[in-house]
């Protein structure tokens, strides 16, 4: 029996597609009146569930760039994108013909500066301003409600600090 659990474990692997990569960006910015930090969230096209601005990566750009193009076409905003990743999360990606990939995505933050009044995908999407606790709530992946979450305390965390070098 152990020899047909290994032939089929080689089989399936033979057939299992490769995990593809896309780039996101999770943008936020702070209340003028409370500096409280919010997060954007904006729908799917496809099945209108909560998500971050991703793409697929782009050519002659690096990760963080095309995050940073994505989030422009997707939900208007710009702003300036950290280079390092804050990390990643995992979701299998509806195709046509009802074929699902499993996807890495690549998360980089992006502080918004300025929302425009015409994008490429306007109207095409929901657009929100929530705060971390709540965005991590609307998600459906866990990886990202955990990613959300560790983020907004890093971020928290780096203002904190701040503040007191400040008031030395």
């Amino acid at each position: 029996m152990n020899i047909l659990n290994r032939i089929a474990t080689d089989v399936r692997l033979m057939f299992r597609r490769p995990v593809r990569m896309q780039c996101a960006a999770l943008c936020y910015r702070f209340k003028k009146k409370s500096a409280a930090p919010e997060m954007l969230l904006i729908t799917s096209r496809d099945t209108g569930r909560w998500v971050i601005p991703k793409g697929w990566p782009m050519e002659g750009k690096m990760c963080h760039e095309a995050a940073e193009r994505e989030a422009y076409e997707e939900a208007g905003v710009k702003g300036e994108t950290g280079a390092e990743r804050i990390g990643f999360y995992m979701y299998d990606k509806g195709m046509d013909q009802g074929l699902k990939v499993q996807c890495m995505v690549q998360v980089y933050p992006l502080v918004v500066l300025d929302m425009l009044k015409s994008f490429p995908e306007k109207g095409s999407r929901k657009i929100e301003w929530v705060s971390f606790a709540e965005g991590a709530s609307r998600v459906a992946e866990p990886m990202l409600k955990d990613l959300i979450l560790s983020f907004e305390q890093r971020l928290l965390a780096t203002m904190t600090s701040a503040a007191k070098t400040a008031a030395q």
